[in-house]
Formats: C-alpha cells, sequence, structure tokens
C-alpha cells in the first residue's frame, strides 16, 4: 500500500483528448495535461484515482486513472516523454489542442511549458455505463476534489469501482485490482499503480534530481530515463529498475560497455571500448565512481536488477 489521504479528483476533460483514448483497444498511461504553466496540480497523491468529466451538454464521467506524478514540462518535451498519450497522433496535433486550449497563444517557434499530469492504469467506460456529476460539482474550470470515505465521495467511488470490472478499456494493474477488490468490502485502499513509460521517465527524472546519477550532469535534454533491465528485454517501468543516465551513459549501459557494481555501487567501464573504437579516454575516467542515490527511496535501485545486468550484459560481452 502507499500512504494517501482519501480523496479523488473529477477533473474536467478535452473532449478530443477523450474521444482519442476511447477509441483505443489497450492503454498503459495518459498524459491528462494542462494547457498552462500558471497553475500545479496538488490535489492528489501517488495512486489517488483521477475521473474523467465530459463537457457540457454531457456532463458525465467517462471513465478515470491512477495519478502518479505531476511536472511542468516544454512542449516538445512532453511529447518526447508521453508521445501519443498525449491524446493525439501527431506533435503537431499535440501542438494544436494546446493552442485550442490555452488563453496565451503561442506561435511555431515557441515551446511553451504546460503542465502533465502522468496517469497509470487508465480506464474508460462504456456509455451506458457513464455517471452522473454529483449535484454539487458546480460550475467549475478545472474540476473539483472529493473525500472517498464519506458522503459524495463515498457514493462516486463506490459507483466508480462497480463499473471498473465491466469496463471497455481497463489495465490489469495492482490500483485497478484492488479497487474492484475492495469493491466488495467497501473499504478505499491505494496502492502503487503500474507505471507506464511516461510516468517512468518523470519520476526517475525527479527521483535523481535532474542530475545524470553518474557525472551529475543536469542538462536536461542530454538526460534519458534508463531501465536496467531493459523493457525489451522483459524489464519493467518500476521505480527501483531505472536510472537518470546521460544520453550516452545510458546507450552504453543497455550494450554492455558500462555497468554498475552491485555491492559497492560504483562505474566499472568495459575495456571493449578501447579495443573496439581504440579510444574511450572520457568513459575509463569514470572508472570507479559512486552512483549518486535517488531521493526517492522508492527508486533505489534494485540490486537484483543490478547483478542481472552486471552478470548477464556487462561481463557476458567483456
Amino acid at each position: 500500500m502507499v500512504e494517501s489521504s482519501p480523496h479523488l479528483w473529477v477533473g474536467i476533460t478535452d473532449s478530443d483528448w477523450f474521444r482519442y483514448h476511447s477509441a483505443k483497444v489497450k492503454i498503459e498511461e495518459v498524459n491528462f495535461w494542462s494547457p498552462s504553466s500558471k497553475v500545479g496540480f496538488r490535489a492528489l497523491k501517488l495512486g489517488q484515482p483521477l475521473l474523467f468529466k465530459l463537457k457540457s451538454p454531457r456532463n458525465v464521467i467517462a471513465g478515470g486513472g491512477f495519478f502518479a506524478k505531476f511536472e511542468f514540462l516544454p512542449l516538445t518535451r512532453a511529447w518526447e516523454t508521453f508521445g501519443e498519450a498525449n491524446g493525439a497522433g501527431t506533435f503537431e496535433d499535440f501542438r494544436f489542442l494546446i493552442l485550442r486550449n490555452r488563453y496565451e497563444k503561442f506561435s511555431s517557434e515557441d515551446d511553451p511549458l504546460i503542465g502533465c499530469t502522468a496517469l497509470s492504469e487508465p480506464f474508460f467506460f462504456k456509455e451506458n455505463d457513464w455517471i452522473p456529476i454529483p449535484d454539487d460539482f458546480g460550475r467549475r474550470r478545472r474540476g473539483r476534489s472529493y473525500d472517498i470515505t464519506t458522503g459524495t465521495g463515498l457514493k462516486l467511488w463506490n459507483d466508480v469501482r462497480d463499473r471498473l470490472t465491466v469496463a471497455r478499456i481497463k489495465s490489469d494493474g495492482p490500483a485497478t485490482s484492488v479497487a474492484i477488490e475492495r469493491a466488495r468490502y467497501g473499504q478505499p485502499a491505494l496502492v502503487m499503480p503500474r507505471l507506464g513509460q511516461g510516468s517512468f521517465r518523470l519520476m526517475i527524472t525527479d527521483a535523481y534530481q535532474r542530475r545524470c546519477a553518474i557525472t551529475s550532469e543536469r542538462t536536461l535534454p542530454a538526460l534519458e530515463a534508463a531501465h536496467i533491465h531493459r523493457y525489451s528485454h522483459g524489464g519493467d517501468h518500476s521505480l527501483s529498475n531505472g536510472l537518470l543516465l546521460r544520453s550516452d551513459l545510458h546507450r552504453l549501459f543497455d550494450r554492455g560497455y558500462l555497468a554498475i557494481e552491485p555491492r559497492a555501487l560504483t562505474v566499472q567501464v568495459s575495456p571493449r571500448i578501447r579495443e573496439e573504437f581504440e579510444n574511450g579516454r572520457d568513459y575509463y575516467a569514470l572508472e570507479g565512481r559512486k552512483l549518486t542515490k535517488p531521493k526517492n527511496p522508492l527508486a533505489f535501485p534494485s540490486i537484483e536488477r543490478l547483478i542481472h545486468h552486471y552478470e548477464s550484459v556487462f561481463k557476458k560481452t567483456s
């Protein structure tokens, strides 16, 4: 379980964003963005639900997701991080959505900051299961918070959980599973949701305070969230499977030219760099450097996964 106060948020949803996502067959995460950088989002904690309220005249709740992370990002970075999870098939379509919803206009050369709310395990209901908004929701510009342990909030959350079992699109992740299971007993319970790629990137970047875990480089476009056990090889998006690395170090790590010694948590550099490329002086200077620890304890790198990478990727190819 994750420590969490018992609340949910009902957020007003862009119609095109909703149609794009709800037409999918399967979905692991969405970016519930805000077009402006003036207002942050602190209404939810990790694992709490955010529900999608459609715009008038359809004043209903048609789906939702579980909160992972909020961050302000430049428009281009938001696209690099989430891609189609932004609710558009191309960057140009995404830019149009932001421009249409934003009071402060911008040109094609601008790269404005927007609010990015990463939601994991999103779900979308069948139309005949859409839930009328509570009478006390009122006319709100962004949304409203509800306590899910009592009154209107509890009723709304129970209505959502009842529909999760037959949702048209839903994840098989832990947050969804616990919500469905707890619906039988009436006790609200929230857990760490299964992260998507975008949420993983945001949370790893934040955990290492926007600095490379090896070099402390802090030029954000040069940093990447690396999987210790590669996702394409069966790894997952859990925080303990991540490191924030400079992009060149990320590639070297993936290909076994570089590793983190699992017990001392120090950098080791393969002799293959010198043998194959006849250089590598800058990389060999990193030998023995201590890995920076993340500020979020959930992101402390898994020793088991470091061992797997060290034995099966680094040593196997060195």
